[in-house]
């Protein structure tokens, strides 16, 4: 998780573009990136973000 943009903004836009491009949902990324998905769920929720994963993104 060290290698995560630590801005808010920074890491949805990342997160995003993983999602959009590599990745068929959120545990896939997160278990692919060994990234703790509950910790992402909350960091991008302070920023106000939070997960549709209909669309398989953050908004």
């Amino acid at each position: 998780m060290e290698n995560l943009p630590s801005d808010v903004n920074m890491l949805f836009s990342f997160i995003n573009m993983k999602l959009r491009d590599e990745y068929p949902n959120l545990e896939e990324l997160c278990k692919s990136l060994d990234i703790d998905e509950q910790w992402l769920l909350d960091k991008l929720a302070k920023g106000g973000f939070e997960y549709n994963a209909g669309q398989n993104k953050f908004w």
